[in-house]
């Protein structure tokens, strides 16, 4: 007989004494116990050594693979966390910078000046046409449509969190949110006045609007400029952020995200999306050609092909090269890409992981992945859900 059969073999009887409370007393050769035991032993059930110890081990090993899988799911959370962490930043309180503040007389202007239609050239076009508080900043057309009905040659992206971006436009050309402001009022397909002047006399036919410049840029002999215009527009907008569950996440509350966002959150880093889409817009930090596997074109079904910054650089390896779009609110901002060519997140998800990645994707990877974009939604700011009263004034009309 091998020495694991003898020792389970039954050879061997031994007593097992405990107290009248439950306590282990003696343990072998009938032992006497001692202390406030010893008067009140009884003698437990007659038990095989070997069967008790292989319970005992049974049970403790029960025990520490329980521990372990506890410790391997702390370990797994914390891991993620810090995946996250290394490729993504919560939102700041607002968007203000030294150059750029967000003084409250700034920012009351501002918010004037981004909701007032009259400064354009046939007085039906202010910023919130194309960036409508209803639909999370953006106006859900495949391209956007500014006065006299023209149609603009991109889509329009949210304004929301905007500023946090190294530079705006899909094709990058405007180097701040502030920027952008300014020539919005000469775009053709924008705003369309011939030039700021015109514009000037607009603001300045609103009574109120002298006085709140004075107000917002102190000390100017006459504030009303083309450059306070747009510091006003731009210090409104840096106060836009939306912080999301995402971001409670990120500043270490575990469950912030529901099992599903996390899954996909895993999908969205071990899938190599972060590569462009990281930071604290998660996007809106480079710029990359649209396409790097396959033409863009054949997945959108774009009906014009884009030649992206090329278009403004004339540098044949700018060709289809667009800036990366942030992600936040992204679940809330369709149709999708710099011509609205795709109505739906999935199918986005889809075609990025096909065109960028070179991945064929399931039904199942990109819910995932959409469950994580979800995470990616705040709540409107209070100062953009409700657009204010404006000072009463007509119409200037064209000069």
């Amino acid at each position: 007989m091998s020495q694991l059969a003898h020792s389970l073999h039954v050879t061997k009887i031994e007593r097992l004494t405990l107290c009248h409370d439950g306590q282990m007393a003696t343990f072998g050769h009938g032992r006497s116990a001692t202390g406030r035991c010893q008067d009140t032993m009884k003698t437990a059930h007659v038990l095989k050594r070997p069967i008790l110890c292989l319970f005992a081990l049974l049970a403790f090993c029960s025990a520490s693979f329980f521990h372990v899988l506890v410790f391997a799911g702390e370990h797994s959370e914390a891991a993620l966390l810090g995946q996250a962490r290394q490729n993504f930043k919560p939102l700041p309180k607002d968007m203000g910078t030294p150059e750029f503040p967000t003084t409250p007389e700034r920012v009351a202007l501002g918010r004037a000046l981004f909701f007032d239609p009259r400064l354009s050239l046939d007085g039906t076009v202010s910023c919130s046409r194309c960036h409508l508080p209803s639909l999370y900043g953006t106006d859900a057309l495949p391209r956007a449509i500014g006065v006299e009905n023209r149609l603009n040659p991109r889509n329009a992206p949210t304004i929301l969190n905007a500023a946090l971006q190294f530079a705006d436009h899909w094709y990058g050309d405007r180097s701040s949110v502030e920027e952008q402001a300014a020539k919005s009022f000469l775009g053709n397909a924008s705003f369309g006045n011939p030039d700021f002047a015109s514009v000037i006399v607009k603001i300045k036919a609103v009574p109120s609007y002298e006085n709140m410049f004075a107000k917002a840029f102190p000390g100017e002999k006459d504030p009303v400029t083309q450059e306070n215009t747009a510091k006003a527009i731009g210090a409104y907008e840096r106060t836009l952020v939306t912080p999301a569950p995402f971001d409670t996440y990120l500043k270490g509350d575990a469950k912030a995200l529901s099992p599903e966002a996390k899954a996909g959150l895993t999908e969205f880093i071990g899938a190599g999306c972060t590569s462009c889409h990281n930071g604290v817009g998660i996007g809106g930090g480079m710029f990359q050609k649209f396409g790097l596997i396959d033409d863009y074109w054949k997945a959108t079904k774009s009906k014009e092909v884009d030649k992206g910054r090329s278009s403004v650089t004339n540098n044949s390896a700018d060709q289809y090269v667009f800036k990366v779009p942030m992600l936040r609110n992204v679940a809330m901002t369709p149709p999708y890409f710099h011509d609205g060519s795709v109505a739906t997140l999935p199918e986005a998800v889809r075609i990025m992981a096909k065109v960028q990645l070179g991945k064929e994707i399931n039904d199942a990877h990109i819910k995932k992945i959409i469950v994580f974009l979800e995470s990616l939604t705040g709540s409107l700011p209070e100062n953009f859900a409700t657009p204010p009263t404006l000072p009463p004034a007509g119409f200037r009309g064209r000069e």
